[in-house]
């Protein structure tokens, strides 16, 4: 058995990104969704994927997000051992909540932790960016930003990389609603105009200001007003069934908002208080039950550390 000193364990949590008017700058961290992730400090060179729990993933190493980034990791460090991982995967692929960047985040945090190799935040999301290339076919960093820094983040610039940590409101909460049907991130892209109007364009960076402004002012009003998509969500939606009947349910039950997570299919309900979040989430859960097709819903208080260290 490995020494205790030479093994770590991590929560990776799910994300949502975009947040509706920030497509591929915003996101936010969740708290009760995730994977456990192990890794183990080996004498013997590279990474290996020891152990996979949960969906049928990759255990290539080449292959594997989590893997991915950590090589990427190491062969900056110049190391001269390996690393085993462990994961038990929680989070659905392809549910829109950051399955992929889950892995990746949880790796490099995970890996710096044991190793100690002292890089910084933004250094680690540039090598969980390399596992969402192989995952995502783009080195996106709207989803890893918020897993690594917690809380809500603004990715202001992929090269050179620049991500913004936000103020994070103490009562804001998440409803996610996952139909258990599959959107590939590729085929959600391929759906998306490449040219938009102007004045949609104008009014979509307004609400990203906007956005941000709420969260360092505690405007929930302002808040509640700016998480509109003028840009992406008219095509996206499309691909979710009962879209529209959901959002007039969250929103009439006192959400603040309501979007597509990520890529979808996953959607969320920002609500202030556990109060309403529940009630939203309640409503939700008695009306997609009518619709027969199958569904996960969690509840989530905002995350505002990131990637939780288990044991060490």
């Amino acid at each position: 058995m490995p020494n205790k000193k030479n093994k770590i364990s991590v929560f990776a949590p799910a994300t949502v990104a975009n947040i509706s008017c920030g497509f591929d700058v915003l996101g936010l961290c969740l708290d009760t969704i995730g994977d456990e992730m192990t890794f183990i400090k080996t004498d013997q060179k590279g990474v290996r994927i020891t152990k996979l729990e949960g969906f049928d993933l990759p255990k290539d190493p080449n292959k594997n997000a989590a893997s991915v980034a950590v090589m990427e990791m190491l062969s900056k460090a110049n190391s001269n051992f390996g690393i085993d991982i462990q994961i038990k995967k929680n989070i659905k692929p392809g549910s829109g909540i950051g399955s992929s960047a889950a892995s990746s985040a949880g790796a490099v945090v995970g890996v710096n932790k044991l190793l100690e190799l002292n890089f910084s935040k933004t250094e680690l999301i540039a090598f969980a960016q390399e596992g969402e290339r192989i995952a995502c076919g783009s080195p996106i960093a709207d989803n890893v930003a918020p897993a690594i820094f917690g809380g809500f983040t603004l990715v202001k610039s992929t090269n050179p990389l620049q991500v913004l940590s936000l103020p994070t409101p103490t009562d804001l909460y998440v409803v996610i609603l996952h139909p258990q049907i599959e959107i590939k991130t590729a085929d959600s892209r391929a759906i998306l105009p490449e040219k938009i109007p102007l004045k949609d364009a104008v009014k979509q960076w307004a609400n990203v200001g906007s956005f941000v402004s709420a969260l360092y002012t505690n405007d929930y009003n302002l808040f509640s007003d700016s998480i509109t998509d003028f840009v992406v969500e008219p095509y996206r939606s499309k691909l979710i069934p009962f879209f529209n009947e959901i959002k007039a349910i969250a929103l009439q039950n006192g959400a603040l908002g309501f979007g597509i997570s990520g890529s979808g299919p996953s959607t969320f309900s920002i609500c202030k208080g556990e109060k309403t979040a529940r009630e939203v989430r309640n409503q939700i859960d008695l009306f997609f039950k009518k619709t027969n097709i199958p569904f996960e819903l969690h509840l989530s208080k905002i995350n505002t550390e990131g990637v939780k260290i288990i044991s060490e």
